[in-house]
C-alpha cells in the first residue's frame, strides 16, 4: 500500500492548489497553499527541474511576504528530480511569514514513496528559524542532519523504511519546543533498519523535554515497539500515543496493557492493526477515558503456509 490521496488540509488550514497560471484563488481565510508541477522529463535526472523551479518563483513574486503555510507535491518526477530544498531556502527572505512547510505531497500515481529523491531536509529548519511545523516525505538519499532549532514544535517524517542514521540525527537534534514527533520507520525491505536501540534515548525520555505525542507509525516491528512502549518513561508525559499504520497484534496490545497506566493519555491510535477481536475489545475496557482508534482491523496473508503483515506504505 502507499498514499492515494493529497492532503486536503494541513497546519489546521484547508489546503488550496495554486494554479499553473493566472492569479491565485481569493480565498475567504488563512490556508495552506498547495505547488506542484507534474513534469516528466528524463533529460533532468538527478537535478531539481525546471518547470517546477519557474512555477515556485512565480509563486513567491505572487504572495511570499503572505505564505503562512506551503505543501509542496510533485517537483517534476521525484524518481529524477531531486527535492527542491535549496531553492526552498534561498527563498527564505521572501517567505518572511513561513511557519508551517509540507514538503513531498504525492500520490503514488505521481511517484511511489520509496523513490522519492529528497536529499538532506535539515536545512529548511535552518533557513527558516521560526518554523513551527515540518512535514517530510521521501525515499531515496532521504536525509536528515542533526540542528537546533528553538522555535519548531511539530515534526513528521513520513516514509516507506526510514533508515536509522534519519532517527539518530533527529534524535541528535536540539528541539526545546517540540512538543509532536511522527516517525515513520516502514519496512526494511525499504530500507526501515531502525532498531529498538536506535530509539532508547527517546524511549527513555532523555530527548525533548516538550515532547506530548509520540508517533511511531508504519512500523513492520509494531509489537517490538509496544513492548518498549510498556515501561518506557517517555509515555509518562505524553497525551497521545500513535502506534498505527503498522503490524501491531495482540501480543503487543497485550503488552501495553500489562505495562504503566495508560489512563492519562487522551488518544491512543492503533487503526491499521493485526489484533482480534477479543484483544481488541480488552483494550478498548481497559481505558474508558482515552480515545482510542482500532479502526481498519487488518488479517495476516498466509500464503506459502506462512503468516505475513504489512505495514500500510511500503512501496
Amino acid at each position: 500500500m502507499t498514499f492515494g490521496a493529497h492532503a486536503t488540509h494541513f497546519a489546521g488550514r484547508p489546503v488550496v492548489q495554486v494554479p499553473p497560471d493566472g492569479p491565485l484563488p481569493d480565498v475567504a481565510g488563512p490556508v495552506a497553499w498547495r505547488l506542484a508541477v507534474n513534469d516528466f522529463d528524463q533529460q533532468q535526472e538527478h537535478v531539481p527541474s525546471a518547470a517546477f523551479a519557474a512555477a515556485f518563483d512565480r509563486f513567491v513574486t505572487q504572495a511570499g511576504p503572505t505564505v503562512e503555510s506551503l505543501v509542496v507535491g510533485a517537483w517534476g518526477y521525484a524518481a529524477f528530480n531531486t527535492a527542491p530544498i535549496e531553492q526552498i531556502c534561498a527563498a527564505a527572505p521572501r517567505l518572511p511569514a513561513l511557519r508551517s512547510l509540507f514538503l513531498g505531497d504525492m500520490t503514488f500515481d505521481e511517484c511511489e514513496v520509496s523513490w522519492m529523491l529528497v536529499g538532506d531536509v535539515s536545512p529548511l529548519l535552518t533557513a527558516y528559524p521560526q518554523l513551527e511545523v515540518l512535514w517530510v516525505r521521501g525515499g531515496q538519499d532521504f536525509r536528515f542532519t542533526p540542528v537546533r532549532h528553538p522555535a519548531l514544535r511539530e515534526l513528521t517524517v513520513q516514509s516507506g523504511g526510514l533508515s536509522r542514521s534519519f532517527v539518530g540525527a533527529t534524535l541528535d537534534s536540539d528541539l526545546p519546543a517540540l512538543t509532536d514527533l511522527e516517525l515513520w520507520l516502514g519496512d526494511p525491505d525499504y530500507g526501515g533498519d531502525t532498531e529498538l536501540a536506535d530509539l532508547a534515548p527517546l524511549l527513555a525520555g532523555q530527548r525533548f523535554a516538550a515532547l506530548r505525542r509520540l508517533g511511531l507509525r508504519n512500523a513492520q516491528h509494531a509489537d517490538e515497539l509496544a513492548e518498549a512502549l510498556a515501561d518506557a518513561p517517555v509515555v509518562a508525559r505524553l497525551r497521545r500515543l500513535d502506534l498505527s499504520l503498522g503490524t501491531l497484534g495482540d501480543r503487543g496490545a497485550r503488552a501495553l496493557l500489562a505495562g504503566q497506566p495508560l489512563t492519562h493519555l487522551d488518544q491512543l491510535d492503533l487503526h491499521h492493526h493485526y489484533l482480534t477481536d477479543t484483544t481488541a475489545a480488552a483494550v478498548t475496557a481497559a481505558l474508558p477515558g482515552v480515545r482510542v482508534d482500532l479502526s481498519d482491523p487488518q488479517e495476516e496473508d498466509s500464503d506459502d503456509d506462512e503468516p505475513h503483515r504489512y505495514v500500510a506504505v511500503g512501496e
